[in-house]
């Protein structure tokens, strides 16, 4: 495990757009994000390709991998930001030189389709990563409290720390209106399995996760937690989409030695209960003493936790601890 240099007052962050541009963040939105972090005494630099946008709303891959390298090789950067999520980071795979990075570890921060990245980085070299806030997440002027807390707990100090649930959430696309937003009451997070486990954190987006299954990018799942979390493309076929993922993980050969399984909140329009989750659970062969929590404050609703991919968990029951990120 390697984990990287803990971001600290004054350090340089490097935005870059390994998935989709910056482009599609709109000029008031930018001004609101580069506001906060100029606000916590953070200095922002920005990848040289980050607003090139193609049919695709993405740089060319060339365009990403040159900013993504630069920003691991450059030494006044300290730690790396994703503009935001999409759906082509998994292009740059078998482009990326990992011996670079590997060389000069950083914080590299993002979720979603970033997640292709962050189990690519960690499978190859073992650097910790960070599932959590895009820099695009900071734009937003409602709600953003405990996503920022738990972004500077990660990020910034090295002492482990509780996921407490978040008091209440929202999927609404705030990012066109900041002013008239929904939220709602969170219930806290739904045990499926009880139990206790401690282990090494994988996963993230599903979708990205399983698509890695059977490559050089796909972790070792023995004595791993998993965390696991989609968006709602799909409407209310979402779940079913899920649903066909994790069994399909199910059937890797080490899933059977997994630690832990902690599931992240789906959006309304997924129309998920917990009748769904707790039919998706039993109907898989996932050893009983296996902890899993699902309805978690990570993924496509806000607010989001910051959690390490490589760093570790401990769970005991509905308590989860970030033990070292």
């Amino acid at each position: 495990m390697i984990i990287p240099k803990k971001l600290q007052r004054g350090n340089e962050i490097r935005v870059i757009a390994p998935s989709m541009s910056l482009s599609i963040v709109s000029k008031k939105n930018q001004e609101y994000a580069n506001d906060f972090f100029e606000k916590y005494g953070f200095r922002l630099s920005f990848g040289k390709y980050v607003e090139e946008c193609d049919l695709f709303k993405s740089a060319s891959i060339a365009s990403r991998i040159a900013d993504l390298h630069d920003a691991f090789a450059d030494p006044s950067v300290d730690a790396i930001l994703a503009v935001i999520g999409g759906s082509n980071a998994t292009q740059l795979l078998n482009q990326i030189d990992y011996d670079l990075i590997k060389a000069n570890p950083k914080i590299l921060c993002g979720y979603s389709d970033i997640t292709a990245l962050n189990t690519a980085i960690y499978t190859k070299t073992k650097l910790v990563t960070y599932s959590g806030a895009h820099y695009s997440t900071f734009a937003m002027q409602k709600g953003l409290d405990y996503t920022k807390d738990y972004f500077f707990k990660c990020l910034m100090r090295t002492t482990p720390f509780e996921i407490i649930p978040s008091n209440k959430w929202s999927d609404d696309a705030w990012y066109l209106d900041q002013e008239n937003r929904t939220f709602y009451k969170n219930d806290g997070p739904l045990i499926l399995q009880p139990g206790t486990a401690e282990g090494v954190i994988v996963g993230a987006n599903i979708a990205i996760f399983t698509n890695l299954k059977g490559t050089e990018y796909f972790p070792s799942l023995k004595d791993k937690i998993i965390f696991l979390e989609d968006d709602a493309i799909a409407g209310p076929a979402s779940f079913d989409e899920f649903d066909r993922m994790l069994h399909s993980l199910t059937y890797h050969p080490e899933f059977q030695y997994i630690k832990g399984l902690m599931i992240g909140r789906f959006p309304k329009i997924a129309k998920v209960t917990d009748e769904h989750l707790k039919k998706s659970i039993n109907c898989k062969s996932i050893p009983k003493e296996i902890p899993i929590i699902a309805n978690l404050d990570f993924g496509h609703t806000t607010p989001i936790f910051t959690f390490p991919i490589g760093g570790k968990a401990k769970i005991e029951q509905n308590k989860i601890t970030i033990t070292e990120h």
